[in-house]
């Protein structure tokens, strides 16, 4: 089928999202991606994670065809799975990714930030293995952050993975110098973020849609997290899933019956894309 005025895209988030617990794609989730590329509709994986780590899961769900985007680094890159190419990107100032690791090492908190498909860090410890095992990423560890970045980063990742507070006392703490050319939020618990200024995933719909002349009122998005929340809020339709965030509940248009574990994808992908259900008032 060919893509017209009347198709659609779905924005989705990963973790939590499309993927389940066990970080797997179910085969009901994969068949629906599949038949509303099949019918003439885009897919678009959002998410916080590189462009290296959202290729892994594009790859197996077969997202090499026309139709199909990612927005990476919650923003800050728009990625074309059809073509392998980025096609837009922000990037952070080397010198706020220095503070940035200075003032996380003077903290007690691990850092990491990118440099192609590698992650880059100080020091290899349970939180970075926690990562990886996570992202399947490659990693470097260098005891030098200046010749370890060859380019301006897309981000930066501060990891709690015991949730003791020291992320959200970090933010605080650097609030002052980081808000002028930085943007930060939680993409869990365990991750406080760092991007370029004025880039979330909204930002990325809106430049997304731009490019394939969709209007917004034929967007759907669908997250679970905080950083979720500015496409839920941008999309044609937000929709939270059913395990997702208090603040994301709030926020959406509309909740999943099922959770991350139980198909939920697959269901927005019937109600939303298939059928004529009402798509929201933020057109």
């Amino acid at each position: 089928m060919q893509r017209d005025g009347k198709s659609k895209i779905l924005f989705s988030d990963l973790d939590g999202t499309l993927l389940n617990d066990n970080k797997t794609i179910s085969e009901t989730n994969r068949d629906a991606i599949q038949e509303m590329l099949d019918r003439g509709h885009y897919f678009t994986i959002c998410t916080g994670r590189a462009v290296e780590s959202g290729r892994i899961v594009a790859k197996e769900l077969g997202l090499n065809r026309p139709g199909c985007y990612m927005i990476c680094y919650n923003g800050a890159v728009i990625y074309d799975c059809a073509s392998d190419r980025i096609i837009q990107q922000k990037r952070l100032r080397i010198e706020d990714v220095i503070r940035l690791f200075q003032a996380a090492e003077k903290s007690g908190i691990h850092v990491q930030t990118y440099q192609g498909n590698d992650v880059i860090a100080l020091e290899h410890t349970k939180e970075l293995d926690y990562y990886i095992e996570k992202s399947k990423m490659t990693f470097k560890v260098k005891s030098d952050l200046i010749s370890a970045i060859e380019s301006e980063p897309h981000k930066v990742l501060l990891t709690d993975i015991d949730k003791t507070g020291k992320l959200q006392q970090f933010q605080k703490e650097n609030e002052k110098w980081t808000q002028n050319t930085m943007n930060s939020f939680f993409s869990c618990e365990e991750y406080l973020e760092y991007c370029p200024k004025d880039v979330t995933k909204a930002t990325g719909i809106k430049v997304l849609c731009d490019m394939l002349n969709i209007p917004i009122k034929n967007t759907v998005a669908v997250g679970d997290e905080r950083n979720d929340i500015p496409m839920i809020v941008a999309a044609g339709c937000g929709i939270a899933m059913a395990n997702a965030y208090q603040d994301v509940l709030f926020v959406a248009d509309a909740i999943t019956e099922n959770d991350n574990n139980n198909d939920a994808i697959a269901e927005v992908i019937e109600k939303y894309i298939f059928n004529d259900a009402k798509i929201g008032a933020n057109a």
